[in-house]
């Protein structure tokens, strides 16, 4: 049973979103090589309710960006601390979301995503 999740919200543009799809397929690999039970992300569909803020602006979301809603799920907080060292010491992080952060053709800009650890509350 999961009893903590990294949870993360991003803009991505969405002339990227295939690209960026094939990443996250292999960065979820990885985090799973190094603890994670499992992961997830959606990209966002319905993201505007009354009397709430929306993602998209959390985010600071262009017109062009789809909003990429995601979590990794882990069995406890001392996993997750050990998977976030060892997927940042892993060189495949390095040549899979490198590219992404390229300024020339910035597709992931993480100074604009929303991240934080949870602990479960009602499962």
């Amino acid at each position: 049973m999961a009893d903590y999740i990294d949870g993360f919200v991003l803009p991505i543009p969405e002339k990227h979103l295939a690209e960026y799809k094939q990443v996250a397929e292999k960065v979820a690999a990885i985090w799973k090589e190094h603890g994670a039970l499992a992961y997830f992300e959606y990209v966002g569909d319905d993201l505007k309710l009354q009397g709430t803020r929306a993602f998209t602006e959390a985010v600071e979301a262009k017109e062009d960006e789809a909003i990429i809603f995601g979590w990794v799920v882990f069995d406890s907080k001392e996993t997750r601390d050990l998977a976030n060292k060892r997927v940042a010491a892993d060189p495949r992080m390095t040549d899979l979301v490198g590219p992404l952060m390229d300024p020339a053709r910035l597709v992931f800009d993480a100074s604009r995503m929303v991240y934080g650890g949870f602990q479960a509350l009602v499962q």
